[in-house]
């Protein structure tokens, strides 16, 4: 006891000590040497910051010692960023912006080093959460598939999951709050189960990420950054509303932050409803309605040298599931057959700052309970064998034909070393401790325990300005532990599981700049994934797919390696990108049809062949000189799969090719601050390499329009968009459309009106 008062007493003064380290400045503007307003200053590690007064002023204080890297940035300058040693006392910066053109960097959390995107080895694809809504999609998961390399699997408009470089599912690993979102994500008719409110932007890691992530994450991540906390002794509020003509969707939502000098919390609240969606054919798709509710809140503790936060988010999904063109209403209370999603999403992250190093500590729960209910399913009495499932039936609502509650504790410790000269070096431990049980009267997967763990180490090394590489070794332990089902012997029998899987992972990445304007990037990585429940164990017909599917016990890990080459340019005039990869998977998991029938259901089995996966993205930007309002924008993504025997992959995107103009205008006086306005042209190519159970998609042209702006209103700040999505109403079907085999189509013309108002 002795010892642990003592321990508690250093600490103390440890932080009371450097309480009084503080670090202030100005921020001039290079062509004028005046000060700049409004700028933010932040030290990424800590997640501290604040703003400059109207001299371009600012303090930061309570800093502990060591090296740590500062950001400042601002619209229509360059950001800037460089290390700084704190020492004890004060210290001063002052830092010259330089006027730019080119869009405001912003610092890339999902890569542990927490750097620009300039500064990265690895590539990694940003986008501000109101720039994608800003274009009109109905969803979160809607409105990512609009970045270069990431489309969307859809089961109508409420359902749908990221497409990376044709990679999804389990091959595409989702974070959100910092941990790894588990939500039996293997159904490719399951959705994200998050909503966009309280999200801030993303993050889109396009290869494999086990280095950093472990399973899963062979074919990306998609990174969601909540919304940040006040800064320092301030209180943020907001109110928005959006309608969408097509769907007659309502959402809204509303939300406070606060912070004083060390504690700060948030609340956001947020509704969404939609009734079924039109297609272009002027019919609406019979039970496509949607609805869901979301809270979002943060409780936030920041000291000098120790910061913590915790973070909760419940959600509640009713989705209809879509099976024809039928009854044509506009309720917004979906029918047989529909799902009923509850999520919780309990998240806490601890940073311990010591002096040139830190620990990082994030701890998560998610609980998700998935219900599925539908108009043909019958419960049939068993016998001895299945008293315990009984008891869970018991347990579950009345009518449920599938009930699944999946719970996951996740764990994530990294410990930034001192830096050792060019060197900077994370190591760090993660796992996950994950149930399934079954309530329900089907059983898709059976009652399981999977348990995981890694071991990874990092080094970036700063070589000199134009020089930089980074690799990593990681080792992962995942293993599986499935209860049998049934009566042994039985049609439906399923045999108890016991799988134990191992990896070994590196990465290895070099980053050149080639001029001032020119970078070039090579990255060359391997990832895996252990093969999930819903492949190892199936066996029963699957409603959602139509399909009678069956397992395989035997199923060995996937394991690939992808080489990844990435060319920019950028000036003041116009930007290029050109992005190339090849993706080569050992042991690729597919299921495809055996010709036979079970239950009048067409059978398919899981199977393992090799397969490679290429293409990649080009693009450019162009913001003339000095006409920095105008913004010329086009881009091409291609991806190609196949089989070693040469039978094409299935659900592989489309060609695409997207063209944008749009115009933005700032005006710091007056009523009006900012204005936007986009016109833009997306083209999807012909689908003709299509696997054995897919059929040939025609190409089609989307003509997509919107506008919006900033102003000032009774001393309040508001911003208006318009947009519309599919003007010409064009009737279509995307190939990742889980309705395409009922030819039903996508989305007509939807005009969506938003409002946002700061209080």
């Amino acid at each position: 006891m002795r010892n642990i008062i003592l321990s508690m007493l250093c600490i103390l003064t440890y932080i009371t000590a450097n309480s009084q380290n503080t670090l202030s400045g100005k921020i001039i503007n290079t062509e004028n040497q005046e000060g700049l307003e409004q700028v933010t200053i932040y030290f990424p590690q800590m997640e501290k910051g604040g703003v400059t007064n109207n001299d371009g002023e600012y303090k930061i204080g309570a800093l502990p010692t060591g090296t740590y890297k500062i950001v400042a940035s601002y619209i229509g300058f360059l950001t800037f960023s460089d290390n700084i040693t704190i020492e004890k006392g004060s210290n001063t910066l002052d830092i010259s912006l330089v006027p730019s053109a080119i869009e405001m960097e912003e610092v890339i959390v999902s890569t542990p080093f927490h750097k620009l995107q300039r500064e990265n080895v690895m590539k990694v694809e940003f986008a501000k959460l109101a720039t994608l809504k800003s274009q009109g999609a109905p969803t979160l998961v809607e409105g990512i598939g609009a970045i270069p390399g990431v489309d969307v699997v859809s089961t109508g408009v409420g359902i749908g999951k990221p497409v990376i470089r044709g990679l999804t599912s389990n091959r595409v690993l989702v974070y959100t709050q910092g941990i790894r979102l588990e939500n039996q994500q293997f159904g490719a008719e399951h959705g994200l189960g998050v909503n966009e409110a309280g999200i801030e932007s993303v993050e889109v890691i396009k290869g494999p990420a086990s280095l950093l992530y472990g399973s899963d994450a062979m074919g990306g991540v998609l990174y969601l950054n909540p919304e940040k906390f006040a800064v320092p002794n301030s209180t943020e509020g907001d109110i928005n509303f959006n309608y969408n003509t097509n769907t007659q969707g309502i959402s809204s939502g509303a939300g406070i932050r606060a912070s004083g000098d060390r504690f700060k919390y948030l609340l956001r609240l947020a509704t969404n409803s939609h009734v079924d969606y039109l297609g272009g054919d002027g019919n609406r798709v019979t039970n496509s309605r949607f609805n869901e509710k979301d809270l979002k809140a943060g409780l936030g503790y920041q000291a000098t040298s120790f910061k913590s936060e915790i973070r909760y988010n419940y959600n509640r999904s009713n989705l209809g599931i879509p099976e024809e063109v039928g009854l044509q209403t506009t309720s917004r209370t979906p029918d047989l057959p529909y799902q009923k999603l509850d999520n919780h999403i309990l998240s806490s992250n601890s940073k311990l700052f010591f002096n040139n190093s830190n620990l990082d500590i994030t701890l998560g729960y998610i609980g998700n309970n998935r219900k599925e209910f539908e108009d043909h399913h019958h419960h049939e009495e068993e016998e001895e064998g299945h008293e315990e499932h009984e008891e869970h039936e018991e347990e579950g609502e009345e009518g449920a034909a599938l009930d699944m509650k999946l719970n996951t504790f996740n764990y994530n410790l990294q410990y930034h070393l001192p830096k050792s000269g060019k060197f900077e070096t994370v190591v760090g431990v993660q796992g996950i401790y994950q149930t399934n049980e079954n309530f329900g009267e089907e059983i898709l997967i059976p009652d399981a325990t999977t348990q995981d763990i890694g071991f990874l180490g990092t080094t970036h090394f700063h070589l000199d300005q134009n020089n930089d590489f980074q690799v990593g070794l990681r080792y992962d332990h995942r293993q599986i532990d499935g209860k049998a089902y049934g009566i042994s012997g039985a049609e439906d029998y399923i045999a108890p599981l016991k799988r134990n899987f191992n990896s070994f992972n590196g990465a290895f990445g070099y980053k050149n700049n080639i001029s001032e304007q020119l970078t070039a990037r090579i990255n060359v990585a391997t990832g895996f994934r252990a093969p999930n429940l819903a492949e190892l164990t199936s066996y029963g017909t699957h409603e959602g797919t139509n399909r009678f599917e069956i397992g395989n016990s035997d199923l060995k890990n996937e394991q690939n390696l992808q080489i990844d080459l990435a060319l920019e340019f950028q000036n003041e005039h116009y930007e290029f990108f050109l992005n190339g990869f090849h993706n080569s998977i050992k042991d690729y998991i597919y299921i495809a049809p055996s010709g036979t029938l079970m239950d009048e259901t067409p059978v398919f089995n899981y199977l393992q062949q090799d397969a490679i996966l290429y293409g990649g993205e080009i693009g450019f930007h162009l913001h003339p000189h000095p006409y920095d309002w105008l913004h010329i924008e086009s881009s091409y993504q291609t991806v190609f799969g196949e089989l070693q025997t040469s039978e094409a992959l299935p659900l592989i995107p489309a060609n695409k090719l997207t063209n944008t103009f749009r115009v933005e205008f700032n005006n710091a006086k007056g009523w009006w601050l900012r204005s936007n306005a986009f016109v833009s042209l997306n083209t999807t190519f012909k689908q003709g390499k299509v696997s054995t159970f897919e059929t040939v998609t025609p190409g089609y042209s989307l003509l997509n329009a919107g506008l919006g702006g900033d102003i000032q209103f009774l001393k309040k700040s508001m911003n208006i968009t318009l947009s519309a999505n599919n003007l010409l109403d064009k009737k279509y079907i995307a190939h990742l459309s889980r309705l395409k085999s009922d030819e039903i189509l996508n989305m007509g013309r939807s005009v969506v009106v938003g409002l946002n108002i700061l209080l």
